[in-house]
């Protein structure tokens, strides 16, 4: 979930290259649908959504933790400090990564987290 539609596509087309099943979406309810909807292994948030420095990607977090323990959750952002990154793991997100982010990054990421716990304190090759 981002509300920049070149982040959307580019995101999808990496992942789905990378063999993920990938769905979108840029607005907040239509995402909480989709969880709802269905059960995922991952989901990527952007923290903010409206362009107002707000929060709404701390909302799909905590609609994905009341549906699901196991869907992991990384949450991207541009806007982060030390306290919007402790709000979002409390709300459950199991990462909190900083925009810019290499595509590479995320998915090494994403792969570590979909394989368990174990795996993310590796980090990923240079």
């Amino acid at each position: 979930m981002d509300d920049q539609d070149v982040i959307l596509f580019a995101m999808r087309e990496y992942f789905t290259s990378l063999g993920y099943e990938v769905e979108c979406s840029s607005e907040l309810d239509e995402a909480v649908g989709l969880i709802a909807a269905r059960e995922y292994s991952l989901v990527i948030a952007d923290l903010q959504l409206t362009g107002s420095r707000g929060t709404e990607g701390l909302d799909l977090v905590r609609a994905v933790r009341s549906k699901s323990q196991v869907t992991r959750v990384i949450m991207l952002t541009a806007y982060g400090s030390p306290e919007v990154e402790a709000e979002a793991r409390r709300c459950g997100a199991d990462a909190f990564l900083h925009k810019p982010q290499p595509l590479a990054n995320i998915a090494w990421l994403a792969e570590r987290l979909i394989e368990g716990p174990a795996s993310v304190a590796a980090s990923p090759a240079s």
